[in-house]
């Protein structure tokens, strides 16, 4: 659905399409350039409004860390707020929200990137900001002290304190065997205690380049102006030699894995996920977009199978809900993540959703139901787009990780070719248990309350 597992990072603008077909929409138009430096722009014209957003990318992200690295480029991302020479300690934030705009930023496994939302005619100030830190962020000891601090009180706050976020670092933890999406983008305690100025100034340099990073305006704007205006602030940036990454993959068939955690919580939870290809990974083009439908078939809404059965009709689970990330450099997982209702075990709820998922292996959704789950998934996707905020992400996401925007309408395409067979098929051949992962939490009483760190960005991490 295009969610990424960001949350959708902000909501988009929904308008209602009742019968949806791939030649009935004009095809999303972006126009682009690259620089002498290697950096591209991305630019869609959109006058309904005079407002814009533009966001500028990083190829870099937690799963470019290794051991003793990790929450690197998280910190980056805090350390990005700290000023440059020519804009000090503060400036930039200052600037922007005195324009009458808004900031912020994301880390993520595959990717980190920058964004502000303005007045179209305040882009200027945008790309003067964004360059200057491109290649002259202040990095001092000072600065680094007190920001690595905020992390770790972020890292206790979301995770060490927080049931669902520790439980959902040590599902995934064991999840990916043999891929970096195995560390938490926020780091691991000890490389958080243990890291440098020194080794987030060399992080810096070697992937903060313009030949490493590419930027996507949406709004009120017309594409050579951007084109001029990035030629003047981005275009002296010098191109650095950025490392190559290696292939990756998972381990095939790793095996059923489970974890049980018993920690202070005032639920129980239980996770299940599945190994599984994106886009990016998969042999047979067609899984990934059938193993979407899948989803959404199970889990896409209160009509969805799994809302239906477990949670109303049998009043096993108090929520359900699936989690498939398409988009990403390697593999994904297949995550169903739900709270037994009160009195019900985890291993209660575990055995429904089995049963569930065997119905699906063994019997062909009906055309009926998968006409239907079609028309929510496109119209979701569709539904985006509306939003210069959703298109300007889905079109950077798929960038950052190696794929060309135009997938956006390929989507809709793909997904209008899944049949009943292949729904089956990949529930048949991915949702098995040498694919599995699953864990348990038990609650603990506790008397505790984790406090939330203050920042000067916000970051999304899991």
């Amino acid at each position: 659905m295009f969610d990424f597992s960001i949350k959708s990072l902000r909501a988009g603008v929904c308008s209602l399409l009742l019968f949806l077909n791939c030649s009935a929409f004009a095809q999303t138009t972006f126009q682009q350039k690259t620089l002498a430096n290697g950096l591209t722009i991305y630019v869609k014209e959109d006058h309904r409004a005079p407002v814009l957003i533009t966001e500028v990318w990083y190829k870099v992200g937690s799963s470019y860390e290794s051991t003793g690295d990790t929450g690197i480029s998280h910190l980056l991302e805090h350390m990005m707020f700290k000023g440059t020479p020519k804009h000090g300690l503060g400036e930039f934030s200052r600037l922007i929200a005195e324009n009458g705009g808004q900031e912020n930023a994301f880390t993520y496994d595959d990717f980190t990137a920058y964004y502000q939302e303005l007045a179209a005619d305040k882009l200027p100030l945008s790309f003067e900001l964004e360059s200057d830190r491109m290649r002259h962020l202040n990095l001092n000891a000072a600065d680094f002290n007190e920001e690595v601090k905020v992390v770790r009180e972020e890292r206790r706050w979301r995770t060490d304190n927080d049931p669902q976020g520790k439980m959902t670092e040590q599902f995934l933890s064991q999840a990916y065997v043999a891929l970096p999406y195995h560390n938490p983008t926020v780091g691991w305690p000890a490389d958080l205690q243990n890291i440098t100025v020194e080794d987030l100034r060399a992080w810096y340099q070697r992937w903060y380049a313009p030949n490493n990073a590419f930027i996507v305006v949406v709004g009120d704007v017309k594409a050579n102006d951007v084109f001029n205006l990035a030629e003047k602030y981005f275009g002296p940036l010098k191109p650095m030699v950025v490392p190559l990454t290696k292939p990756q993959q998972e381990l095939a068939n790793p095996g059923s894995r489970r974890i049980h955690l018993k920690i202070p919580a005032q639920v129980p939870m239980l996770m299940m996920g599945y190994n599984i290809p994106t886009v990016i990974s998969a042999k047979n083009s067609i899984d990934p977009y059938a193993l979407d439908v899948l989803n959404n078939i199970l889990a896409g809404g209160d009509s969805a199978r799994l809302p239906k059965n477990l949670v109303r009709k049998l009043e096993l689970a108090s929520s359900i809900g699936i989690n498939y990330e398409l988009y990403k450099r390697f593999s994904s997982v297949f995550v169903i993540e739900t709270v037994p209702q009160e009195g019900v075990s985890p291993e209660t709820l575990e055995k429904a959703i089995r049963a569930q998922i065997k119905i699906v292996q063994q019997k062909p959704v009906s055309a009926e139901e998968l006409a239907r789950v079609k028309r929510n998934v496109i119209a979701n996707n569709i539904y985006q787009q509306d939003s210069i905020d959703s298109l300007a992400e889905t079109v950077g996401i798929l960038t950052a990780v190696g794929r060309d925007w135009r997938e956006i309408d390929n989507y809709v395409a793909q997904v209008q070719k899944v049949t009943p067979q292949d729904v089956q098929r990949v529930a048949q051949q991915y949702l098995v248990p040498a694919q599995e992962t699953v864990g348990v939490l038990t609650p603990l009483p506790s008397n505790t309350n984790g406090a939330a760190p203050s920042s000067n960005g916000e970051s999304y991490v899991r």
